[in-house]
Protein backbone atom coordinates (compact mmCIF):
# COMPACT_ATOMS: atom_id res chain seq x y z
CA UNK A 1 0.00 0.00 0.00
CA UNK A 2 1.26 3.46 -0.85
CA UNK A 3 2.21 5.49 2.22
CA UNK A 4 0.38 8.81 2.34
CA UNK A 5 0.92 11.00 5.41
CA UNK A 6 -0.80 14.23 4.34
CA UNK A 7 -4.16 15.03 2.80
CA UNK A 8 -6.65 17.87 2.41
CA UNK A 9 -10.37 17.27 2.67
CA UNK A 10 -13.65 19.16 2.96
CA UNK A 11 -16.34 18.10 5.42
CA UNK A 12 -19.95 19.27 5.17
CA UNK A 13 -22.41 18.37 7.90
CA UNK A 14 -26.09 17.92 7.08
CA UNK A 15 -28.66 20.68 7.49
CA UNK A 16 -31.43 20.30 10.01
CA UNK A 17 -34.91 19.56 8.66
CA UNK A 18 -37.56 22.30 8.74
CA UNK A 19 -40.38 22.31 11.23
CA UNK A 20 -43.92 22.36 9.82
CA UNK A 21 -47.10 24.29 10.62
CA UNK A 22 -49.99 21.83 10.51
CA UNK A 23 -53.40 21.38 12.16
CA UNK A 24 -55.27 18.26 13.09
CA UNK A 25 -58.19 17.74 10.73
CA UNK A 26 -59.60 14.42 11.86
CA UNK A 27 -63.33 13.80 11.62
CA UNK A 28 -65.29 14.74 14.75
CA UNK A 29 -62.34 16.90 15.98
CA UNK A 30 -63.15 20.32 14.58
CA UNK A 31 -60.77 22.00 17.05
CA UNK A 32 -57.96 19.46 16.82
CA UNK A 33 -55.28 22.09 17.21
CA UNK A 34 -51.69 22.32 15.95
CA UNK A 35 -49.83 19.08 15.20
CA UNK A 36 -46.81 20.12 13.14
CA UNK A 37 -43.69 18.13 14.04
CA UNK A 38 -40.04 19.19 14.31
CA UNK A 39 -37.43 18.68 11.64
CA UNK A 40 -34.73 16.03 12.10
CA UNK A 41 -31.15 16.78 13.04
CA UNK A 42 -28.58 16.88 10.24
CA UNK A 43 -25.79 14.31 10.18
CA UNK A 44 -22.49 15.21 11.87
CA UNK A 45 -18.99 14.16 10.78
CA UNK A 46 -16.58 12.61 13.28
CA UNK A 47 -12.94 11.57 13.15
CA UNK A 48 -12.10 8.28 14.86
CA UNK A 49 -8.56 7.07 15.59
CA UNK A 50 -8.06 3.47 14.48
CA UNK A 51 -4.97 1.30 15.01
CA UNK A 52 -5.94 -0.76 11.98
CA UNK A 53 -5.41 2.22 9.65
CA UNK A 54 -1.81 3.26 8.99
CA UNK A 55 -2.02 5.70 6.07
CA UNK A 56 -4.16 8.59 4.86
CA UNK A 57 -4.43 7.15 1.36
CA UNK A 58 -8.26 7.09 1.40
CA UNK A 59 -8.36 10.84 2.03
CA UNK A 60 -5.78 11.47 -0.68
CA UNK A 61 -8.23 10.33 -3.36
CA UNK A 62 -11.63 11.22 -1.83
CA UNK A 63 -11.67 14.91 -0.93
CA UNK A 64 -15.30 15.64 -0.05
CA UNK A 65 -17.36 14.14 2.78
CA UNK A 66 -20.97 15.26 3.08
CA UNK A 67 -23.50 14.08 5.64
CA UNK A 68 -27.20 13.86 4.80
CA UNK A 69 -29.78 16.47 5.81
CA UNK A 70 -32.42 15.80 8.43
CA UNK A 71 -35.97 15.17 7.20
CA UNK A 72 -38.62 17.87 7.47
CA UNK A 73 -41.34 17.54 10.07
CA UNK A 74 -44.84 16.48 9.10
CA UNK A 75 -48.35 16.79 10.42
CA UNK A 76 -50.02 14.47 12.93
CA UNK A 77 -47.19 15.11 15.39
CA UNK A 78 -44.67 13.38 13.09
CA UNK A 79 -41.08 14.44 13.64
CA UNK A 80 -38.56 14.32 10.82
CA UNK A 81 -35.92 11.58 10.95
CA UNK A 82 -32.41 12.61 11.97
CA UNK A 83 -29.62 11.83 9.52
CA UNK A 84 -26.89 9.32 10.35
CA UNK A 85 -23.49 10.59 11.39
CA UNK A 86 -20.39 9.85 9.31
CA UNK A 87 -17.27 8.42 10.94
CA UNK A 88 -13.92 8.98 9.23
CA UNK A 89 -11.40 6.42 10.48
CA UNK A 90 -7.85 7.77 10.60
CA UNK A 91 -4.47 6.46 11.78
CA UNK A 92 -3.44 7.02 15.36
CA UNK A 93 -1.11 10.02 15.28
CA UNK A 94 -3.17 12.10 12.84
CA UNK A 95 -3.25 15.85 13.45
CA UNK A 96 -6.33 17.61 12.06
CA UNK A 97 -6.22 21.36 11.49
CA UNK A 98 -8.33 24.04 9.82
CA UNK A 99 -6.84 24.92 6.44
CA UNK A 100 -8.03 28.52 6.64
CA UNK A 101 -6.79 29.43 10.13
CA UNK A 102 -4.22 26.73 10.82
CA UNK A 103 -5.90 26.00 14.16
CA UNK A 104 -5.42 22.44 15.36
CA UNK A 105 -8.82 20.82 15.81
CA UNK A 106 -7.72 17.40 17.00
CA UNK A 107 -4.64 15.34 17.75
CA UNK A 108 -5.59 11.66 17.59
CA UNK A 109 -3.12 9.91 19.88
CA UNK A 110 -5.19 7.02 21.23
CA UNK A 111 -7.10 4.17 19.59
CA UNK A 112 -10.84 4.85 19.62
CA UNK A 113 -10.47 8.57 20.27
CA UNK A 114 -13.34 10.52 18.66
CA UNK A 115 -13.42 14.15 17.58
CA UNK A 116 -16.31 16.11 16.12
CA UNK A 117 -15.23 17.73 12.85
CA UNK A 118 -18.50 19.25 11.62
CA UNK A 119 -21.72 19.42 13.63
CA UNK A 120 -25.03 18.75 11.93
CA UNK A 121 -27.67 21.46 12.04
CA UNK A 122 -30.47 21.27 14.59
CA UNK A 123 -33.96 20.59 13.29
CA UNK A 124 -36.52 23.40 13.16
CA UNK A 125 -39.54 23.55 15.47
CA UNK A 126 -43.03 22.68 14.37
CA UNK A 127 -46.02 24.76 15.41
CA UNK A 128 -46.87 22.40 18.29
CA UNK A 129 -44.22 24.25 20.32
CA UNK A 130 -45.94 27.62 19.87
CA UNK A 131 -49.34 26.65 21.25
CA UNK A 132 -50.42 28.60 24.33
CA UNK A 133 -53.56 29.70 26.13
CA UNK A 134 -53.61 32.90 24.09
CA UNK A 135 -52.42 31.40 20.80
CA UNK A 136 -54.57 28.35 20.17
CA UNK A 137 -53.86 28.13 16.42
CA UNK A 138 -50.20 29.09 15.96
CA UNK A 139 -48.85 29.25 12.46
CA UNK A 140 -45.28 29.87 13.51
CA UNK A 141 -42.53 27.36 12.67
CA UNK A 142 -38.78 27.54 12.32
CA UNK A 143 -36.42 26.28 9.66
CA UNK A 144 -33.60 23.90 10.38
CA UNK A 145 -30.11 25.20 11.11
CA UNK A 146 -27.39 24.73 8.48
CA UNK A 147 -24.65 22.18 9.17
CA UNK A 148 -21.06 23.21 9.68
CA UNK A 149 -18.60 23.18 6.81
CA UNK A 150 -14.81 23.13 7.02
CA UNK A 151 -11.74 22.63 4.87
CA UNK A 152 -9.30 20.49 6.82
CA UNK A 153 -5.66 19.45 6.61
CA UNK A 154 -4.75 15.96 7.78
CA UNK A 155 -1.17 15.29 8.82
CA UNK A 156 0.07 11.92 10.06
CA UNK A 157 2.86 11.94 12.63
CA UNK A 158 3.95 8.51 13.76
CA UNK A 159 4.01 7.74 17.47
CA UNK A 160 7.45 6.55 18.52
CA UNK A 161 9.77 6.96 21.49
CA UNK A 162 13.00 7.04 19.46
CA UNK A 163 13.71 8.52 16.04
CA UNK A 164 16.65 7.54 13.84
CA UNK A 165 18.27 10.50 12.17
CA UNK A 166 21.01 10.48 9.58
CA UNK A 167 22.26 11.03 6.06
CA UNK A 168 21.26 8.62 3.28
CA UNK A 169 22.98 5.24 3.55
CA UNK A 170 24.11 5.88 7.13
CA UNK A 171 22.80 2.46 8.16
CA UNK A 172 19.54 3.45 9.87
CA UNK A 173 17.51 0.72 8.17
CA UNK A 174 20.11 -1.89 9.07
CA UNK A 175 20.06 -0.70 12.66
CA UNK A 176 16.28 -0.82 13.05
CA UNK A 177 16.17 -4.28 11.52
CA UNK A 178 18.94 -5.45 13.88
CA UNK A 179 17.23 -4.31 17.08
CA UNK A 180 13.50 -4.58 16.33
CA UNK A 181 10.81 -6.43 14.40
CA UNK A 182 10.91 -3.96 11.49
CA UNK A 183 12.00 -5.26 8.09
CA UNK A 184 12.75 -2.24 5.88
CA UNK A 185 14.36 -2.40 2.46
CA UNK A 186 18.15 -2.44 2.75
CA UNK A 187 20.53 -1.83 -0.17
CA UNK A 188 23.96 -0.31 -0.86
CA UNK A 189 22.65 2.87 -2.47
CA UNK A 190 21.10 6.06 -1.01
CA UNK A 191 17.39 6.64 -0.45
CA UNK A 192 16.40 3.00 -0.14
CA UNK A 193 13.97 4.07 2.60
CA UNK A 194 11.00 5.83 1.00
CA UNK A 195 8.62 5.84 3.95
CA UNK A 196 8.88 5.78 7.76
CA UNK A 197 9.39 2.37 9.37
CA UNK A 198 8.31 1.54 12.92
CA UNK A 199 9.72 -1.25 15.06
CA UNK A 200 9.22 -2.47 18.62
CA UNK A 201 12.45 -2.97 20.54
CA UNK A 202 12.14 -5.54 23.31
CA UNK A 203 14.80 -5.46 26.02
CA UNK A 204 13.23 -8.06 28.29
CA UNK A 205 9.96 -9.03 29.91
CA UNK A 206 7.67 -5.96 29.89
CA UNK A 207 10.60 -3.81 28.79
CA UNK A 208 10.11 -2.29 25.35
CA UNK A 209 9.87 0.91 23.33
CA UNK A 210 9.06 1.99 19.77
CA UNK A 211 11.71 3.15 17.32
CA UNK A 212 11.13 4.98 14.01
CA UNK A 213 13.32 5.22 10.93
CA UNK A 214 12.67 7.99 8.40
CA UNK A 215 14.22 8.51 4.95
CA UNK A 216 17.71 9.96 4.99
CA UNK A 217 18.18 13.71 5.12
CA UNK A 218 20.52 15.84 3.05
CA UNK A 219 21.56 19.48 3.22
CA UNK A 220 18.63 21.67 2.21
CA UNK A 221 16.04 19.17 3.46
CA UNK A 222 14.12 21.88 5.35
CA UNK A 223 13.60 23.68 2.02
CA UNK A 224 12.48 20.50 0.27
CA UNK A 225 15.70 18.88 -0.99
CA UNK A 226 15.81 15.11 -1.07
CA UNK A 227 13.13 12.89 0.44
CA UNK A 228 13.53 13.30 4.19
CA UNK A 229 11.85 16.73 4.34
CA UNK A 230 8.54 15.01 3.65
CA UNK A 231 8.90 12.99 6.85
CA UNK A 232 10.59 15.34 9.33
CA UNK A 233 7.22 15.77 11.02
CA UNK A 234 7.41 12.15 12.16
CA UNK A 235 10.34 13.00 14.43
CA UNK A 236 8.38 15.71 16.25
CA UNK A 237 6.62 13.23 18.55
CA UNK A 238 9.75 11.30 19.49
CA UNK A 239 11.44 11.95 22.82
CA UNK A 240 14.97 10.94 21.82
CA UNK A 241 16.90 11.21 18.55
CA UNK A 242 19.67 8.80 17.63
CA UNK A 243 21.91 10.56 15.12
CA UNK A 244 23.44 7.75 13.05
CA UNK A 245 26.76 8.65 11.40
CA UNK A 246 28.60 6.56 8.82
CA UNK A 247 32.26 6.44 9.87
CA UNK A 248 33.47 4.12 7.10
CA UNK A 249 36.62 5.53 5.39
CA UNK A 250 35.91 4.45 1.80
CA UNK A 251 34.89 7.86 0.44
CA UNK A 252 37.88 10.17 0.74
CA UNK A 253 35.76 13.27 0.15
CA UNK A 254 33.26 12.36 2.84
CA UNK A 255 33.37 14.38 6.06
CA UNK A 256 31.13 12.76 8.72
CA UNK A 257 31.45 15.68 11.11
CA UNK A 258 30.48 18.25 8.47
CA UNK A 259 27.53 16.14 7.40
CA UNK A 260 26.38 15.84 11.02
CA UNK A 261 26.59 19.61 11.52
CA UNK A 262 24.63 20.25 8.31
CA UNK A 263 21.91 17.84 9.37
CA UNK A 264 21.61 19.48 12.80
CA UNK A 265 21.20 22.84 11.06
CA UNK A 266 18.41 21.40 8.92
CA UNK A 267 16.55 20.34 12.06
CA UNK A 268 16.79 23.86 13.46
CA UNK A 269 15.50 25.36 10.20
CA UNK A 270 12.54 23.00 10.12
CA UNK A 271 11.54 23.23 13.79
CA UNK A 272 13.43 24.72 16.71
CA UNK A 273 11.64 22.35 19.09
CA UNK A 274 12.84 19.36 17.08
CA UNK A 275 16.43 20.62 17.17
CA UNK A 276 16.19 21.01 20.95
CA UNK A 277 15.23 17.37 21.53
CA UNK A 278 17.78 15.13 23.29
CA UNK A 279 20.16 13.72 20.66
CA UNK A 280 22.77 10.98 20.93
CA UNK A 281 25.58 10.26 18.48
CA UNK A 282 25.66 6.73 17.09
CA UNK A 283 28.85 6.06 15.12
CA UNK A 284 27.98 3.22 12.77
CA UNK A 285 29.89 0.86 10.40
CA UNK A 286 32.90 0.51 12.68
CA UNK A 287 33.37 -2.99 11.26
CA UNK A 288 34.58 -1.29 8.05
CA UNK A 289 37.29 0.72 9.84
CA UNK A 290 40.64 -1.02 10.41
CA UNK A 291 41.00 -1.83 14.10
CA UNK A 292 44.15 0.23 14.50
CA UNK A 293 42.45 3.35 13.11
CA UNK A 294 39.12 3.15 14.93
CA UNK A 295 39.95 5.13 18.05
CA UNK A 296 41.69 7.88 16.09
CA UNK A 297 38.79 8.19 13.63
CA UNK A 298 36.13 8.21 16.34
CA UNK A 299 37.97 10.80 18.43
CA UNK A 300 38.47 13.02 15.38
CA UNK A 301 34.75 13.03 14.53
CA UNK A 302 33.69 13.76 18.12
CA UNK A 303 36.32 16.48 18.43
CA UNK A 304 35.33 18.17 15.16
CA UNK A 305 31.73 18.24 16.34
CA UNK A 306 32.76 19.58 19.77
CA UNK A 307 30.27 17.01 21.04
CA UNK A 308 29.76 16.63 24.79
CA UNK A 309 26.69 14.37 24.79
CA UNK A 310 26.42 10.57 24.76
CA UNK A 311 28.38 8.74 22.05
CA UNK A 312 27.89 5.09 21.06
CA UNK A 313 30.07 3.05 18.73
CA UNK A 314 28.29 0.25 16.88
CA UNK A 315 28.14 -1.89 13.80
CA UNK A 316 24.52 -2.41 12.79
CA UNK A 317 25.61 -5.08 10.29
CA UNK A 318 27.38 -7.27 12.86
CA UNK A 319 25.12 -6.02 15.73
CA UNK A 320 28.21 -5.12 17.77
CA UNK A 321 27.25 -2.52 20.38
CA UNK A 322 23.55 -2.54 19.40
CA UNK A 323 22.35 -4.30 22.54
CA UNK A 324 24.28 -1.87 24.76
CA UNK A 325 22.79 1.07 22.86
CA UNK A 326 19.22 -0.19 23.25
CA UNK A 327 19.78 -0.91 26.95
CA UNK A 328 20.99 2.66 27.43
CA UNK A 329 17.94 4.00 25.59
CA UNK A 330 15.59 1.99 27.81
CA UNK A 331 17.35 3.19 30.98
CA UNK A 332 17.00 6.75 29.72
CA UNK A 333 13.23 6.31 29.34
CA UNK A 334 12.96 4.68 32.75
CA UNK A 335 14.66 7.70 34.34
CA UNK A 336 12.41 9.99 32.28
CA UNK A 337 9.29 8.16 33.47
CA UNK A 338 10.36 8.44 37.10
CA UNK A 339 11.04 12.15 36.66
CA UNK A 340 7.64 12.69 34.98
CA UNK A 341 5.96 10.73 37.74
CA UNK A 342 7.56 12.95 40.38
CA UNK A 343 6.44 16.02 38.45
CA UNK A 344 2.96 14.63 37.78
CA UNK A 345 3.46 14.52 34.02
CA UNK A 346 2.89 11.82 31.41
CA UNK A 347 4.69 11.62 28.06
CA UNK A 348 2.51 11.90 24.95
CA UNK A 349 3.67 8.54 23.65
CA UNK A 350 2.85 6.85 26.97
CA UNK A 351 -0.67 8.24 26.79
CA UNK A 352 -1.08 6.99 23.23
CA UNK A 353 -0.36 3.33 23.81
CA UNK A 354 0.92 0.82 26.31
CA UNK A 355 3.38 -1.53 24.61
CA UNK A 356 4.11 -3.37 27.86
CA UNK A 357 0.54 -4.65 27.94
CA UNK A 358 1.25 -6.86 24.89
CA UNK A 359 2.03 -10.49 25.70
CA UNK A 360 5.76 -11.37 25.76
CA UNK A 361 5.28 -14.08 23.14
CA UNK A 362 3.62 -11.70 20.69
CA UNK A 363 5.25 -12.21 17.24
CA UNK A 364 5.68 -8.45 16.84
CA UNK A 365 8.42 -8.56 19.46
CA UNK A 366 11.98 -9.57 18.69
CA UNK A 367 14.39 -9.79 21.63
CA UNK A 368 17.82 -8.24 21.17
CA UNK A 369 20.38 -10.95 20.62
Amino acid sequence: MKFIDEARIEVIAGNGGNGVASFNREKFRPMGGPDGGDGGRGGSIWAVADNNVNTLIDYHYVKLYRAKNGENGRGSDCYGKGADDIELRMPVGTVISDRQTGTVIADLIEHGQRQLLAKGGEGGWGNIHFKSSTNRAPRQKTDGKPGERFELRLELRVLADVGLLGMPNAGKSTLISAVSNARPKIADYPFTTLQPNLGVVRIGHEKSFVIADIPGLIEGAAEGAGLGHQFLRHLQRTRLLLHVIDVSPFEETADPAADAKALAEELAKYDAGLAAKPRWLVLNKLDLVPEGERRQRVDAIVSNLTWTGPVFEISAYTKAGCAELMEAVYRYFEELRLQEKREGKTGIVEEARNIDSIAPDDPRFKPIE
